[in-house]
């Protein structure tokens, strides 16, 4: 058996999962460096049975699992899951259609709807680009006098990710969030993110600590992965008096922080999953 692990630069992550995959008898791994990567449209073909994917960029990643996909080769996760989940407007689009419960959301195309869209809300909020990840280019905005000034910059700025106002009802959650692991058709952890910002991240700097996977966790977990189009994902959660709620679904996992915390092998089961893939025993 062949298997296709799409990358950039190879991370804690992908060491991981390739001392995994080379543990194993009867796998052949294929490394394919997306930064090398080339395809012709109509021609293309592969001699790998599965792909994973661990692309760094959101866009290479999108456009290669796509042409992958064109050519015969099934993929985890696949392009549609990428694509919901690397647009955080389609992701809570997708959350709503699936009564998923999530944070009021609105979204506005222009500066003036954008100022009008946040006062209906009420400050605080929280304005995000639609793309982006690693707690990137979050803005709390306390006031009127900061919506306008954010807002005019976002305007100015022009580009792609400031183009769309995404505004999110801005949740306190008392120093912590949840991020969980599903695997397939499995919740298989989580963990509490916890800083004393208001942004959680790991990346900016929040503290990993083990999280019991409940049967309420789970089941939401599921339901906001089935709702994205399933496969290997995260989801981020907010825990608020009216029970939890999903804040974001994302499609390429970091768990290098993660596998001491919860004491669970994430890397052996996300090769569980793609080898399961591969024999056809479930879907991509």
């Amino acid at each position: 058996m062949k298997i296709g692990l799409l990358h950039s630069l190879i991370r804690k992550d992908e060491k991981f999962l390739l001392d995994e995959f080379r543990a194993r008898q009867g796998l052949e791994l294929v490394m394919i460096d997306d930064r090398k990567l080339t395809f012709e449209l109509g021609k293309d073909s592969f001699d790998i049975d599965v792909l994973l994917e661990r692309s760094i960029n959101h866009s290479r990643a999108l456009h290669a699992l796509k042409l992958f996909e064109s050519a015969g080769i099934t993929c985890v996760n696949n392009s549609h899951v990428a694509l919901i989940c690397g647009d955080k407007l389609l992701t809570s689009d997708a959350l709503a259609n699936h009564q998923i419960p999530q944070p009021r959301i609105k979204i506005a195309f222009t500066e003036d709807a954008a100022l009008e869209a946040i006062e209906e809300l009420g400050y605080p909020v929280v304005l995000k680009p639609a793309v982006g990840s690693w707690g990137r280019l979050l803005s709390k905005v306390n006031d009127r006098d900061a919506a306008e000034s954010i807002l005019e910059h976002k305007t100015i700025l022009g580009t792609y990710h400031h183009s769309i106002f995404y505004i999110q009802e801005y949740i306190e959650k008392r120093g912590r969030d949840i991020r969980s692991f599903v695997i397939g058709d499995q919740c298989v952890a989580a963990v509490y993110r916890s800083s004393d910002h208001w942004i959680t991240n790991t990346a900016r700097g929040a503290q990993a600590s083990n999280c019991d996977v409940t049967s309420d966790l789970a089941e939401l977990s599921l339901r906001a992965a089935s709702a994205v189009g399933g496969g290997i994902v995260v989801v981020d959660l907010f825990e608020t008096s009216d029970g939890l709620q999903v804040n974001e679904v994302n499609y390429t996992m970091e768990f290098k922080n993660s596998i001491h915390t919860t004491g669970v092998n994430i890397p052996v089961l996300i090769v569980d999953y793609v080898v399961n893939v591969a024999k056809g025993d479930v879907d991509g």
